[in-house]
C-alpha cells in the first residue's frame, strides 16, 4: 500500500505552507503529494486565499527532487483543453516526469460563480471532460512532426502540433474518481491510469471498484492494469487526547471520523488500511487538512507506513 499527501488549500493555506508540507512528504517517504484544484473555500473563510492547483505545483517541482505531484482534481471546466496540455506537459518536464494529472468534469457551482467560470450543465460538463480527456491524451500521443485534429461534442482542434511533450511517454498517469455509475467508470477504462474513490466507505469501494472492473471487461481491458485507490481524511494520533486535539483543529468529531476516515491510532490506521487493501486499494490518499501539524505526518510515516507497505 502505497501512502499520499492530499491537501486542499482553498480551506486556506499560502504556497509557503504547502511547499513546507511537500517537503516534509518527500523527506518522509510518501509517494505523492497531490493538492485539490478548486477556487473557493467550503465552510471557511478561506483566508489568505486560494492558489492555483497548477502554478503551485510548478513551484513545488523545482524545490523537490523524487516526491510525484498531482491535482485530486483538476476541473475540465476550468481550462480549455489545448492550454491544459500544455501546462500539464510543462510541468512534467520541470519535475524530471514527476506528475500526475487527476482530472475531472466539476462540480462546485457556486465558486464557478464566484470566479465567473461557465457552469453547465451536468451532461454537458461530462461532455466537456470526454473532450479534454481526448484532447489531452491525442496531443501527448502525436508524434513529433505531425499534427493532432480532434472533432468534439464541444471543443475542436484542428492541425495542432501537438506540443510541447510531457517527459513521461506517452503522457503523465491520468486520474478518475468519483461515484458515477457509469461515465465515470467508462471514462476511466479508456482513459485513466488510476481510479480513485473520494471519502467513501467500504461498501462504496466494493460497489464502485466493481463498476470500474466491468468498464474495463465491456473494451477488453484487463481490470488489473488500473491502480485502485481511495482518497481518506486523516486524523491520527498516539493516545485519545491526540486524536481528539486533531480532529478539534479540523473542526471534526473523533466518533465521526473513524467511521468516514482513516482516524484513530496507529495500529487502527493500519486495520483499516488493511480492509481497503482487500477490496483492491493498492494507495491511499490521505487527505491532510491541518498543514502546520507537520508532527501529523512524522507520526503516521513511522508508525503507520512500515506497517503496509
Amino acid at each position: 500500500m502505497e501512502l499520499r499527501i492530499f491537501t486542499e488549500p482553498q480551506q486556506g493555506a499560502t504556497y509557503e505552507q504547502l511547499l513546507r508540507v511537500a517537503q516534509a512528504a518527500e523527506r518522509l517517504g510518501y509517494g505523492a503529494f497531490f493538492r485539490s484544484d478548486h477556487y473557493l473555500a467550503m465552510n471557511s473563510d478561506g483566508l489568505p486565499g486560494p492558489t492555483d492547483a497548477w502554478i503551485t505545483l510548478a513551484g513545488i517541482a523545482r524545490e523537490t527532487s523524487t516526491i510525484r505531484l498531482g491535482t485530486l482534481v483538476t476541473s475540465a471546466t476550468f481550462r480549455h483543453p489545448g492550454p491544459l496540455a500544455v501546462t500539464v506537459a510543462q510541468v512534467d518536464a520541470m519535475s524530471d516526469g514527476r506528475v500526475d494529472l487527476g482530472i475531472g468534469a466539476g462540480w462546485y457551482e457556486e465558486e464557478h460563480l464566484a470566479y465567473g467560470i461557465p457552469f453547465p450543465s451536468l451532461g454537458e460538463r461530462f461532455d466537456r471532460l470526454e473532450d479534454t480527456l481526448a484532447v489531452i491524451t491525442g496531443m501527448w500521443a502525436t508524434p513529433v512532426g505531425e499534427t493532432f485534429s480532434y472533432d468534439g461534442a464541444h471543443h475542436r482542434v484542428v492541425d495542432s502540433p501537438a506540443l510541447p511533450k510531457p517527459q513521461q511517454r506517452p503522457g503523465p498517469p491520468i486520474l478518475i474518481g468519483g461515484n458515477g455509475r457509469t461515465r465515470t467508470p467508462a471514462l476511466t477504462a479508456r482513459y485513466a491510469s488510476e481510479f480513485n474513490l473520494p471519502f467513501g466507505s467500504l461498501e462504496t469501494t466494493a460497489t464502485q471498484f466493481e463498476r470500474v472492473r466491468s468498464a474495463c471487461r465491456a473494451i477488453d481491458r484487463d481490470p488489473a492494469d488500473l491502480v485502485y485507490s481511495n482518497a481518506l481524511v486523516l486524523c491520527c494520533g498516539r493516545d485519545e487526547s491526540e486524536i481528539a486535539r486533531r480532529a478539534a483543529a479540523i473542526g471534526r468529531e473523533v466518533d465521526e471520523l473513524r467511521t468516514n476516515g482513516l482516524a484513530g491510532s496507529p495500529a487502527e490506521l493500519v486495520d483499516k488500511i488493511g480492509r481497503y487493501g482487500e477490496l483492491g486499494t493498492t494507495r491511499i490518499y490521505l487527505q491532510t487538512l491541518d498543514l502546520d501539524d507537520l508532527d501529523h505526518l512524522e507520526l503516521v510515516a513511522s508508525e503507520v507506513m512500515p506497517q503496509v507497505r
